[in-house]
């Protein structure tokens, strides 16, 4: 059986896909008031979410994975059905909306008149985007093809679109844009995952684009290598690593941000550590801290300094270490985490993450953010498009707590999709993407999925029937 899972997330609040600049706020919240006929409870005029989720998560430990796995070593897993007892209750569209978190980091480089601070400000943002991964062992629904997930926050000056423009490869389209006109931040996500015998890896496959629309500038990057850990035996645990470069096309600088393997004792676990350089090279900034806590600035000459004295106290540590070090065949251990990061004199803090709610083991580990992504608000039936992940009965039953009926729909839901597949390759049909079309990025010359509009517009006419 073929593994098709799903990701979706949508919220109210806006009548038509007209381009945003120009329009006020308040004119957004007006026509979102008219929609929820005030279901939604408001705190300070702040429309609140949920911050727990129906039920608790549901214990793994009596299930066996290495009876899937044992043959899949070295394998892409995207084919390979996983109990679902191994997943979360979002779809990897939702997963993919949890980038605009922290979306005031982008609000603070629209704001910004210096191009390197801005520069700050969207590495920063792109260290934040992937700091949710943090202890988030289970797997989100893959998302059927044509579903889809909105948000619109507000408080936070987004709204959001995405959709599965192809099953296979599985590939995640989305669409962010100021409410105000001031940005617009997409991409297309196409997630390899492979087994190691001991771990699960995600291979990010995918450029990410940020465009700053009063400063016409765009930056691009694409996301680190995610691990995951002892899916046999022993604690699951979670390393991000390998090498962001955040291109800046309008001025030529680049931010090269190092995500650090934790390294044979751990010392290296969840660190971040790069610079900003000119077209010329020449570092102006460098930026440290851990993908997991909070990210800094400093100057080079600073860093450096700081870094030969701490080394100088290092050695003589490093040595008795290496002495006390064994091997385990048995399961990964996860290394000893240091929570804090040695901040270096003269350091500017850049983003700090926000502490995730205190029953948030309980429930996948979900942040207050993703606790709402599944929200299904008063109203929304009459709004939002019918292929909404929101209101896939596998996820919702999942997070229901109803382990048993989830598994049942999700069956289903795989079935109905191969049959679909099935009957438009007899009648040589092609399927045609609703929101997104294949264009090219202007930035960087690659082929990527790019949003065509008409969303928002709100006319959902002749959309596939795919739950």
């Amino acid at each position: 059986m073929n593994n098709e899972d799903e990701f979706y997330d949508a919220v109210t609040g806006l009548d038509s896909d007209e381009s945003c600049e120009g329009v006020s706020e308040a004119s957004f919240k007006d026509a979102s008031s008219q929609k929820n006929n005030g279901s939604v409870p408001q705190e300070n005029g702040v429309k609140k979410h949920r911050t727990s989720l129906p039920a608790a998560m549901f214990s793994r430990s009596t299930v066996s994975i290495w009876s899937i796995l044992k043959k899949c070593i070295g394998l892409e897993l995207s084919k390979i059905t996983m109990p679902i007892a191994f997943n979360e209750p979002l779809s990897f569209l939702q997963r993919i909306t949890e980038y605009m978190e922290h979306t005031y980091l982008i609000n603070r480089a629209c704001s910004l008149s210096d191009s390197r601070e801005r520069m700050q400000a969207v590495a920063a943002f792109a260290v934040s985007a992937v700091a949710s991964q943090w202890d988030r062992t289970g797997k989100p629904f893959n998302p059927l093809l044509g579903e889809t997930y909105e948000l619109t926050r507000e408080n936070q000056g987004f709204r959001l679109v995405s959709e599965q423009v192809s099953h296979h490869p599985p590939v995640s389209a989305f669409h962010a844009e100021s409410l105000v006109g001031d940005f617009v931040f997409h991409g297309s996500i196409y997630p390899k995952l492979k087994f190691w015998g001991k771990s699960v890896e995600a291979e990010p496959k995918g450029t990410i684009t940020l465009e700053l629309l009063k400063h016409h500038e765009a930056y691009t990057w694409t996301n680190p290598y995610c691990c995951v850990h002892n899916i046999i035996l022993g604690k699951l645990w979670i390393e991000q690593y390998g090498t962001v470069e955040i291109v800046n096309h309008s001025t030529g600088d680049k931010c090269v941000l190092n995500f650090k393997p934790c390294g044979m004792f751990g010392k290296e676990l969840h660190k971040v550590e790069g610079y900003i350089q000119d077209k010329s090279k020449k570092k102006h900034c460098v930026i440290y801290g851990k993908w997991t806590e909070c990210m800094w600035s400093v100057d080079p000459q600073t860093y450096e300094a700081h870094k030969k004295s701490e080394r100088r106290g290092d050695n003589k540590k490093q040595k008795n270490e290496e002495q006390e070090g064994a091997e385990n065949d048995d399961a990964d251990d996860m290394p000893e985490v240091q929570e804090t990061v040695s901040v270096v004199p003269g350091s500017t803090l850049l983003w700090r993450i926000d502490s995730r709610p205190a029953h948030s083991a309980e429930m996948y580990n979900f942040t207050n953010f993703a606790m709402s992504l599944n929200e299904l608000e008063g109203g929304m039936e009459a709004n939002v498009s019918p292929t909404d992940c929101r209101f896939r009965p596998d996820i919702r039953a999942m997070e229901n707590g109803n382990m048993d009926e989830a598994s049942k729909e999700k069956e289903r839901l795989e079935d109905k999709q191969r049959a679909a597949r099935k009957e438009r390759a007899k009648n040589e049909e092609e399927w045609s993407t609703r929101w997104f079309q294949m264009g090219t990025n202007p930035y960087t010359g690659s082929q990527g999925w790019l949003y065509s509009g008409g969303y928002f517009n709100r006319n959902y006419q002749d959309i596939p029937d795919i739950y």
